[in-house]
């Protein structure tokens, strides 16, 4: 495996939604901010593709993906190639309005760099969205879960694929490592180009980390993502997302469904860092919920987001290609 060595970042911002002057004319100057901060596209790479591509034609991006073993292979809610598996189950607990249903994925990978990240529209910036689902199909995945929802901020340490996209720590982030180890990490205390150089090749910046050394974390009913404006709490029974560890290149991934009395009501913090540990997963950490809890098998939506088989837009997925 190749370790990424890109110094590479901050690109020229390369658009921003056409008509946006035409906007602010028709908008006060506090519903403009609003629009601007949460609705209009700001876009800084606009062919995310092509911008990789052209990183490794120069020798500054990490290898391409590499090839599987095999053809891939889908049998029922399994996929396999030979090297590469996925294992999608569906878990129900509780009765009534106490109903929690929630879907797991565990993930074994040939190479830590099979599990890939895109983004809406094949674009970077802020407010830039799409479904998963398209996202997912955009890209060819077999496999998908939402991601950090990275473009309703501007802060954190965004490396994808191997290539810096921001750089601006902020929370407690987690990096998937070229050798397959997973880590979470404090942003505040390290730089992109430091997690470069020891072969981060993708991270995420939502958390909290909810499983540490395999037990549930303390307190993490208490924590707070973000204070921007607009920010909804990340407390109480509510979909979730979350990803684990159980060893190198050996991952399991969880959506709760919630907000769906009879169906599945949502889980707390402290109850999926349960469900977590419960899998074996000695690492876990929560990533963007609520309506953006999504997965995606072989071509289909697995879960029903907030009970209305439908999607929300999001800025980002994690993949595992055919």
């Amino acid at each position: 495996m190749n370790e990424k060595t890109t110094r590479r970042k901050h690109p020229v911002r390369t658009g921003i939604i056409a008509g946006s002057a035409a906007i602010a004319l028709l908008l006060g100057g506090g519903a403009w901010w609003a629009a601007d901060r949460f609705l209009i596209e700001h876009v800084e790479i606009a062919d995310v593709s092509a911008y990789e591509a052209s990183l490794a034609a120069t020798g500054e991006e990490a290898d391409a993906e590499p090839d599987s073993a095999t053809e891939g292979v889908v049998s029922g809610s399994s996929y396999s190639d030979g090297a590469t598996s996925v294992d999608v189950t569906t878990v129900t607990t509780g009765t009534g309005d106490d109903t929690l249903t929630y879907y797991v994925a565990e993930v074994t990978l040939s190479d830590a760099t099979r599990l890939r990240s895109a983004f809406a529209k094949d674009s970077f910036g802020e407010n830039i969205i799409e479904t998963p689902s398209a996202i997912a199909e955009s890209v060819g995945a077999v496999f998908a879960i939402n991601g950090d929802y990275y473009g309703f901020r501007d802060t954190g340490i965004v490396i994808r694929n191997g290539v810096v996209y921001r750089d601006e720590g902020a929370r407690e982030g987690l990096a998937f490592y070229t050798d397959g180890r997973v880590e979470v990490y404090d942003e505040t205390t390290t730089s992109a180009d430091e997690l470069l150089a020891d072969g981060v090749w993708n991270t995420l910046s939502f958390g909290p980390a909810i499983v540490e050394d395999g037990a549930v974390v303390d307190g993490i009913e208490d924590v707070e993502v973000d204070t921007n404006p607009g920010n909804h709490s990340i407390q109480g029974e509510q979909p979730r997302t979350a990803v684990g560890v159980i060893d190198e290149n050996h991952l399991v991934f969880v959506v709760v469904d919630g907000r769906s009395p009879g169906y599945s009501r949502g889980a707390t913090l402290p109850e999926l860092g349960e469900i977590m540990a419960g899998l074996g997963a000695t690492t876990a950490y929560n990533l963007d919920g609520g309506g953006s809890s999504t997965m995606y098998f072989d071509g289909a939506l697995v879960n029903d987001p907030l009970g209305r088989g439908t999607e929300r837009g999001t800025s980002d997925i994690l993949y595992l290609a055919w």
